[in-house]
């Protein structure tokens, strides 16, 4: 800790990719946040005014229609409290989950019972175990620290392809920058192009229920389809603790653990992989989003944080036994050098080269900011 140098506001050091500190210590990475609450007027009259002005044009263009929005649901905190908040706004939304086939118990029964306590409907796209697995064994060989991507990136494409279907104009998300933080480009970065081409170097399966989202893909569903990505947590003041105070006192709704850790797959990238193999842990997000808002002492976080994750030995067998993964490979893989996402073609210049496009649609809600500010800067 003493040889490190943290960030004076949040807990951040100079291990994370790109920081950078003012005169006074603070990091890039809370100045962003704070550019951003300015931007949207987080938690004050300035964002209930625009986030108001959105709902009322939702309703207004959904006249007639079954559902006037989607939300993205995964059993996590989140995504259950958006179903509530939309619903207490008046809206109709079509839930959509997409299922990686590595759902925990506890996620399952999240959805359900939200879905049924408010009363909305659910639209499934759930792709073949064998294939994913195929997906997510190609990445493991490969050494990359992008285990999950194609979770991330496949749910992003179901949600445009089910707002195609239904004739939907806007998704609904429930990411909060605030309680969450933005994750620096260089620890974590994917998009289709990079999911394809490590599956062909590493994979055995042809991709036939995974939706691939290309880039001609996303950019015909940005410019012509135009679906309109909206999250209101940017806007309105939220707290992760009291929606899921709300969650489980009114929808039998039931906390898995820690942030990510709805997922086995997830559960396993950020307890087992990361730390282990990249020496990274993603924990200091949180922690630092829960330390500039103030519900977390800095040194406390920084204890916490100091503390190394603690990786379920049954979650690692049955990583190990489902991907057909033996303990020799899986040691070999482990101690091998890690491969940054450098290695292999992507988008990312593409993205850059189209920034002032992306930054347009970003302004306009047809692609999220937080992707403008990652992935179409150099």
């Amino acid at each position: 800790m003493t040889n490190r140098i943290f960030c004076s506001r949040c807990i951040y050091d100079d291990r994370v990719p790109g920081i950078q500190f003012d005169i006074s210590g603070v990091c890039s990475y809370c100045h962003q946040i704070d550019s951003l609450v300015e931007t949207y007027g987080t938690g004050g009259p300035k964002g209930k005014k625009i986030i108001q002005e959105i709902i009322e044009k939702v309703k207004r263009e959904g006249r007639g229609k079954k559902y006037d929005c989607l939300v993205g649901v995964s059993g996590g905190t989140d995504s259950s409290y958006m179903v509530h908040m939309v619903r207490e706004w008046g809206l109709r939304p079509l839930a959509v989950h997409y299922d990686n086939t590595w759902n925990s118990s506890v996620a399952t029964l999240n959805i359900q019972r939200v879905l049924h306590h408010f009363d909305v409907d659910l639209h499934t796209h759930v792709v073949s175990n064998v294939e994913i697995d195929d997906i997510f064994r190609s990445f493991f060989r490969a050494g990359v620290a992008e285990l999950e991507a194609s979770t991330d990136l496949g749910f992003a494409w179901v949600l445009r392809e089910a707002a195609a279907e239904f004739g939907i104009k806007y998704v609904f998300e429930g990411h909060s920058f605030v309680e969450e933080g933005i994750s620096p480009l260089a620890s974590n970065y994917f998009d289709g192009r990079y999911i394809r081409e490590i599956h062909r170097r590493f994979g055995s399966l042809p991709m036939r229920t995974y939706p691939l989202m290309t880039l001609p893909r996303f950019l015909r569903s940005c410019v012509i389809t135009g679906v309109n990505f909206v999250r209101p947590f940017w806007y309105v003041k939220y707290s992760k603790s009291e929606a899921r105070e709300f969650l489980e006192g009114n929808c039998q709704w039931s906390y898995y653990g820690g942030h990510h850790l709805e997922n086995r797959m997830t559960a396993y990238l950020h307890t087992e992989y990361l730390p282990r193999k990249f020496n990274t842990d993603f924990r200091n997000n949180t922690l630092a989003a829960r330390v500039r808002t103030g519900q977390m002492d800095r040194l406390d976080a920084i204890n916490e944080y100091l503390v190394p994750p603690s990786p379920d030995p049954e979650l690692v067998n049955y990583f190990k036994r489902r991907l057909q993964i033996d303990d020799k490979e899986y040691e070999l893989v482990m101690s091998q050098r890690p491969r940054p996402w450098t290695d292999f073609p992507t988008y990312k210049r593409h993205f850059e080269t189209l920034r002032p496009l992306f930054y347009l649609l970003a302004r306009a809600n047809k692609v999220p900011m937080s992707f403008y500010l990652k992935y179409c800067r150099k």
